[in-house]
C-alpha cells in the first residue's frame, strides 16, 4: 500500500524532468516544507547542461555559461554551494566572420540593434550604414500584438543589420531564423521600447540610458563554474537529495492522470505508481504535451505546436604550439548570410581559466553547428562534421593543424523555437493548466531557453502550486504494486 501522510500547509509534488528547470522547481520546493519526488527518463541529471572531457581536460558539452545580469541562475548556484566557483569569462572580446574576415563584434547594440549607425562600422557596408540613417525619418513602424525581430528591424535600419548582426546572436541563442523569431518572446525590452518609440535607434538609445542608469554593480554580462556548467545540475541534485528530495532515473512517466477534481494525482513511470497533491511538468514541449493529453487537451495541443531546432557541437583539442596563430579574444559568431557551415566558435581556453589551467599544452576549440530547418549537415556522420568545422576555421583563422582530439556531441530538439505569437501560445497553456489544481509546466519552452529563465520559469510553477497545497494534511491510501517486494512510492 502506498500511504503517505504530510505536515499542514505541505504536500507531495512529483517534479516530471530533472533539467535545471525541474531541479530548481524541486529545490524550490524543498525549501517550501513539500516532500519532492523527482522522476527523469534518462540516465542522468541536467538535460541540455552536460559536462564532459576532451583530451583529458574538463569541457561543457552543452551550454557553456549563464547570464549573470538575471539574478535566478547565478542565485541557485550560490544556494547549492558553488558561490565560490563562480568565474566570468576570462575576455569577453569577440568577433564577426563575415564578409571574409574576422572583424571586431561592434559595441552599442541591443541584439545587434544598433543605437547609431557607427556602431555597426566595419561590419556593414557604406550602403547599410547609410540605410540605418534613415531610420529617423521613417513613419512609425507598429508592433501590434507581436512581430518578428527580423521583419521589424529591416524595415526599419535595412536587412544588412538583420542579416549581418541580429541573425547571428539569435541565431547564437536560438538556432533559429531572425525573420521568424518573436521580438516579444525574445528580446522584450526591445519589443516594449519599440511601442513607445518611432525610431528604432532611438528605442535602442533608450534601453541603453536605462541600463546605465540602474542601480547597483554592473559586473560581468555572462558567468560560468570552475569546472563547467555542466557541474551545476548535479549539485543541486545533491542539495535534493541532502534537503530529503529523492530522484529517480531511467524512470520515464507514461501517465498523469487527476484522482479527485479538486485535487490529487496518479503518475505512472514504469512499474511505478505514485500518488501526489501536485505535479510539476518540467520536460519539452512535446513530452509536456503527450503526459497533459489526457487531462489537458488543450494545452497539449498548443505544446504539440512547438517547433525544436537540432543542432551539434564539434569540440576540438589541439597542441598549443599549433593553435599559436589563433587571433586573440574568446572566439566568433558567423552569420548565415556568408554561407559557412559552422554558426560559431568558442576558443574555449582562452575563454575559461579552468580550461586553460587544466592543461597549458592543450588548446580547446568548439564549434556549433545547426539552425531550425537545416537538416544536411546534421545529417553528416561524426567525421564529416569535425571536417566541416575544421575547413571553416582554417578559412576564418589560418589553423591548419590536424587536432589530437575531437568530439561530437548532438542535441536533437535541442531549442524550443520562439516564433511570432510564441508569448500568447504561452499564456493560453497557463490558462489552461491553471483549471486544474496541482498542476504546472515550466522549462525552456515557455519564457526563455536560458538557464536563468528556466530557473525563473521553475520558480514561478513552485509559487503556482503554493496556494494548491496550502493545508494539505493528508493524502490518500493508494494499492501500488511493488516489484521490490516491498512498499511502493
Amino acid at each position: 500500500m502506498c500511504a503517505s501522510r504530510t505536515r499542514a500547509g505541505t504536500g507531495h509534488v512529483v517534479v516530471v524532468g530533472a533539467g535545471i528547470a525541474g531541479l530548481a522547481a524541486a529545490h524550490r520546493l524543498l525549501e517550501r516544507g513539500a516532500r519532492v519526488t523527482v522522476l527523469e527518463a534518462s540516465d542522468r541529471v541536467g538535460g541540455k547542461l552536460l559536462p564532459g572531457e576532451i583530451a583529458g581536460v574538463r569541457v561543457d558539452l552543452g551550454a557553456e555559461s549563464m547570464l549573470a545580469r538575471r539574478p535566478e541562475a547565478v542565485g541557485l548556484a550560490r544556494a547549492v554551494g558553488l558561490g565560490d566557483r563562480l568565474r566570468p569569462p576570462a575576455t569577453a572580446t569577440a568577433a564577426l566572420w563575415t564578409r571574409g574576415a574576422l572583424r571586431p563584434m561592434p559595441k552599442g547594440h541591443v541584439m545587434g540593434v544598433p543605437g547609431t549607425a557607427a556602431a555597426l562600422s566595419g561590419v556593414l557596408s557604406e550602403e547599410g550604414l547609410a540605410r540605418i540613417e534613415r531610420d529617423a525619418e521613417l513613419p512609425r513602424t507598429e508592433v501590434g500584438d507581436d512581430v518578428a525581430v527580423g521583419e521589424y528591424v529591416a524595415a526599419r535600419l535595412g536587412r544588412e543589420v538583420v542579416d549581418r548582426l541580429v541573425e547571428p546572436l539569435l541565431g547564437g541563442v536560438y538556432a533559429g531564423d531572425a525573420y521568424r523569431i518573436s521580438m516579444r518572446s525574445a528580446v522584450p525590452q526591445l519589443f516594449e521600447a519599440a511601442r513607445t518609440h518611432t525610431s528604432l535607434t532611438e528605442a535602442v538609445r533608450a534601453i541603453q540610458g536605462r541600463t546605465a542608469a540602474a542601480p547597483g554593480p554592473g559586473g560581468p554580462v555572462f558567468m560560468g563554474i570552475e569546472g563547467g556548467i555542466g557541474t551545476l545540475p548535479p549539485a543541486v541534485a545533491e542539495a535534493v537529495r541532502a534537503q530529503g528530495g529523492e530522484i529517480l532515473l531511467s524512470t520515464p512517466v507514461t501517465e498523469l492522470r487527476r484522482t479527485a477534481p479538486d485535487g490529487g494525482w496518479r503518475i505512472v513511470a514504469g512499474d511505478r505508481v505514485l500518488a501526489a497533491d501536485a505535479v510539476v511538468v518540467a520536460v519539452p514541449a512535446p513530452a509536456a504535451a503527450s503526459l497533459l493529453r489526457a487531462e489537458a487537451p488543450a494545452a497539449a495541443a498548443e505544446l504539440a505546436a512547438v517547433e525544436y531546432a537540432s543542432m551539434a557541437l564539434i569540440s576540438l583539442a589541439y597542441r598549443r604550439a599549433d593553435a599559436a596563430a589563433l587571433p586573440e579574444g574568446s572566439g566568433f559568431l558567423v552569420p548565415p548570410v556568408d554561407g559557412r557551415t559552422i554558426k560559431a566558435a568558442t576558443f574555449a581556453s582562452r575563454k575559461w581559466g579552468w580550461i586553460d589551467r587544466a592543461d597549458p599544452e592543450l588548446v580547446v576549440l568548439r564549434t556549433s553547428v545547426g539552425r531550425h530547418g537545416e537538416t544536411e549537415i546534421l545529417g553528416r556522420d561524426d567525421t564529416g562534421l569535425v571536417a566541416a568545422a575544421r575547413h571553416d576555421l582554417e578559412q576564418a583563422t589560418g589553423l591548419t593543424a590536424a587536432p589530437v582530439a575531437t568530439r561530437v556531441t548532438r542535441w536533437h530538439d535541442g531549442l524550443p523555437q520562439y516564433p511570432v505569437g510564441h508569448h500568447a501560445r504561452v499564456v493560453r497553456v497557463r490558462e489552461h493548466v491553471a483549471k486544474l489544481p496541482g498542476l504546472a509546466v515550466c522549462g525552456a519552452a515557455y519564457d526563455g531557453v536560458g538557464i536563468p529563465a528556466s530557473v525563473a520559469s521553475a520558480h514561478a510553477a513552485v509559487d503556482q502550486l503554493h496556494g494548491d497545497l496550502t493545508g494539505v494534511q493528508e493524502l490518500t491510501a493508494h494499492p501500488v504494486p511493488s516489484p521490490h517486494g516491498g512498499a511502493g512510492e
